[in-house]
């Protein structure tokens, strides 16, 4: 587990090196264009869908290592190739190679800590996991800034290099890691391709988590970086360099809040933990609505907005060892690359739709836009308390549940062996 939480902070810590200046990079220093730089970053948002599909199934059939080792090295090829690229050709196809692979390291890893962990410990791992993420992506940002330079185009070569040398070293550190083995039945046979997604399809608490799943990732990481930012922009009179401390403020908060609702998320119920996300993100679209729609000064305008991504970053704390663990949960044995690879496409079909949805709102329609939104995390609320219903009681408070065994006299150990 040290050894894939390291693995989470090395790949963050590459991926924030770089994704920041994607476009000033391909717009500017490639001198390509804007259309070229909004190419490539769609590239990656597709890449992402034409992959996931399949990496479940390898992760069933394969286990999880083998295929993060090559999606590493299929992200370490791209990041250097795009480095070094000058054509148009070139550079989409190199950022095909860089957004495939690291589509395909999320559940791979994630399939990894829900081996390595059990069902108390596994909100505690996501928790771990999520903030060594955005504590990664915050230092590789800071300290690939201070390293490009927008007229030298060896310092952005060098920024990719970094980036494929952070792989390559993950896939020595990851080449150590000696995964659990799971027991396996006599004369089991895998279900097919088709046979998984319909097994999975027809898990209806899964389906209702997936569709909750989409709401929440329109509703917050869908907007950050555009239709948010836009509105902030245009009907906020927000400053650049104010969008980026909203940013760092987001961040901040998770690194900081992080493990300390760990133990209220882990003395409550998952549903209404997610239903408490959506009544916090309500409170922070009504936080962007006075920002750029109220009457009070630049400053006051500037704080309420740096307050929303703050807010947003107090949601993110509460679903890390929330979302994540309740998958696993929720997948059969042997199943949980699937079923995560079911969940980050979900998580990639929101990020491709919500900016195309949010981008041209919050630029010109600014209160139809917060309006939308503030109803949108309302329905979080709504669909949280709906899945509720679907959820066994270990799926939803696993901690009370095996607690509860543990005062009957029984052992969760010894039960669930028995079980299986």
């Amino acid at each position: 587990m040290r050894r894939i939480h390291v693995g989470n902070a090395l790949s963050a810590f590459g991926l924030g090196f770089t994704v920041p200046y994607l476009y000033v990079y391909v717009a500017q220093v490639r001198g390509l264009g804007p259309m070229t730089a909004g190419l490539v970053l769609a590239v990656f948002a597709v890449a992402a869908l034409i992959v996931l599909p399949f990496a479940g199934r390898a992760i069933v059939r394969r286990g999880p290592l083998p295929v993060l080792l090559t999606a590493l090295v299929t992200a370490a090829v791209g990041a250097l190739s795009l480095g070094l690229s000058s054509g148009e050709a070139t550079v989409l196809l190199s950022a095909g190679l860089l957004g495939a692979g690291q589509a395909v390291m999320q559940p791979a890893l994630a399939t990894m800590i829900v081996d390595c962990s059990t069902s108390g410990t596994r909100s505690r791992a996501f928790a771990t996991q999520f903030f060594l993420q955005n504590l990664g992506l915050g230092v590789g940002g800071l300290i690939g800034g201070h390293l490009v330079d927008p007229d030298r185009a060896g310092s952005f070569t060098l920024l990719f290099s970094l980036e494929a040398a952070m792989f390559l070293l993950l896939v020595a550190v990851m080449a150590t890691v000696r995964m659990p083995q799971a027991p396996r039945l006599d004369g089991a046979v895998a279900p097919s391709a088709k046979g998984s997604w319909k097994q999975l399809m027809g898990n209806r608490a899964m389906v209702q988590l997936c569709v909750l799943g989409f709401v929440l990732f329109f509703a917050c990481y869908g907007q950050f970086e555009s239709g948010l930012s836009a509105y902030g922009v245009e009907a906020a009179g927000i400053s650049t360099s104010a969008l980026g401390t909203a940013l760092a403020a987001n961040t901040l908060v998770i690194v900081i809040a992080q493990f300390a609702v760990l133990r209220f998320v882990e003395r409550r119920k998952r549903s209404r933990v997610i239903a408490s996300v959506g009544l916090i993100w309500a409170v922070a679209w009504a936080v962007a609505a006075y920002a750029g729609l109220g009457n009070g000064s630049q400053a006051m305008a500037t704080a309420a907005f740096i307050s929303t991504y703050a807010l947003f970053g107090v949601g993110e704390a509460l679903l890390s060892p929330t979302l994540a663990p309740l998958v696993a949960d929720l997948a059969p044995a042997s199943m949980a690359g699937q079923y995560n690879s079911a969940f980050a496409l979900v998580k990639q079909l929101a990020l491709a739709v919500g900016p195309a949805v949010g981008g041209p709102l919050g630029a010109s329609l600014h209160a139809p836009y917060v309006v939308i939104f503030l109803l949108i995390s309302l329905s979080v609320t709504v669909l949280a308390v709906r899945l509720g219903r679907q959820l066994t009681e270990a799926q939803n408070q696993p901690l009370a549940a095996r607690s509860r065994v543990v005062a009957q006299g029984g052992s969760p150990a010894g039960q669930a062996t028995a079980h299986a």
